[in-house]
């Protein structure tokens, strides 16, 4: 061995880099992703609770409260506090001006163009028209009113109102009018 060679040494490899702790960037973006978490949270628990503020909360407090009536009172009574309930719902979620003057068949076939969810208004709600005039000794199904609850409920849930057909407008008329009189003068 050489004078010189004694005083070196053997050369070592780096460290592995330790998973733990991680760096600033990964703690922050930890922070983040813990942050949306909890607010899609909260706002999952305030939406669904019934605790929001607003006419969606109220709206789901008396669903809930209709629900539950349900299965102690008359259906027909009931049923007739769910039309009143949806009534309230439909100037809240749609204005006074375009619901208040609703009765009968068109207001079935409203609730049925502004519900995303599909069901059938027409057909299974003249429960809603006809239970609040009915006399005691008629009997309305507590299924039939159970269901009503149950797709009023969804119909709260839906975020927007069911999609209308757009209507194209120029001058006036609407695309199939202004079709409809141009074939006429091409037919003249």
């Amino acid at each position: 061995m050489e004078a010189g060679t004694a005083i070196l040494r053997d050369i070592h490899e780096l460290d592995a880099i330790p998973w733990w702790p991680p760096a600033p960037g990964w703690w922050i973006l930890f922070g983040l992703v813990a942050l949306m978490l909890l607010a899609a949270g909260l706002r999952y628990w305030l939406r669904y609770s019934g605790v929001m503020p607003g006419w969606r909360g109220d709206a789901r407090r008396q669903l809930r409260a209709l629900q539950k009536a349900l299965r102690q009172e008359e259906p027909r009574e009931v049923a007739g506090r769910l039309s009143i309930l949806l009534r309230r719902i439909a100037m809240a979620r749609s204005g006074r001006r375009r619901t208040a003057g609703l009765a009968g068949d068109t207001w079935l076939n409203w609730l049925e163009e502004n519900d995303s969810t599909g069901f059938n208004w027409t057909k299974r709600g003249n429960v809603l028209l006809k239970a609040p005039y009915m006399p005691p000794t008629w009997v309305v199904e507590r299924k039939e009113v159970a269901r009503l609850v149950a797709a009023a409920k969804r119909w709260v849930d839906t975020v927007t109102p069911a999609a209308r057909k757009p209507v194209f407008r120029w001058r006036g008329l609407t695309a199939l009018q202004g079709i409809n009189r141009y074939v006429r003068r091409v037919d003249a």
